[in-house]
């Protein structure tokens, strides 16, 4: 049974030990950080009582970032990603938001493939921008157009 959900500052634990186990982006305290902002929404991907994928993103007026998104390795390829990226897309539209950015970076083919499968195109590069030195490729996804 697969399902989304809405994730709190209980269950950062949670949230860790995922992105430990992945792609190890943020440290416990960026992740307590993180609940704190307004704007933020966390949601969780769940086989079952399993949390397999955990997506971040920040909403400002009628855009969105993406800040954090990975589905558990052992998941992958298996159509969850997918799942779990119509749902965003699905809820950022009924948020009213126009624009949904994100950044990869440049030596993740993966990834970058993956977002490309949803219509996301690079708008911008960020040089030196990840702790390796690689640049972040800012993604940009049109949900609506303003009208005026």
């Amino acid at each position: 049974m697969i399902s989304i959900k809405q994730i709190n500052e209980n269950d950062i634990e949670l949230c860790y030990e995922l992105d430990l186990n992945t792609i190890s982006l943020w440290s416990k305290k960026q992740w307590e950080n993180e609940f704190k902002k307004d704007g933020i929404k966390v949601i969780g991907l769940f086989l079952y009582n399993l949390v397999i994928g955990i997506c971040v993103f920040h909403v400002i007026l009628d855009e969105a970032q993406i800040n954090f998104f990975v589905v558990d390795q052992k998941y992958r390829k298996q159509g969850f990603g997918s799942y779990f990226m119509n749902h965003l897309i699905r809820q950022c539209e009924k948020l009213s938001i126009n624009k949904l950015f994100l950044e990869v970076s440049h030596t993740n083919v993966v990834a970058e493939k993956f977002y490309s499968r949803f219509d996301f195109s690079t708008v911008g590069i960020r040089k030196n921008y990840y702790k390796d030195g690689s640049d972040a490729l800012l993604k940009e996804k049109i949900l609506r157009t303003k009208k005026f």
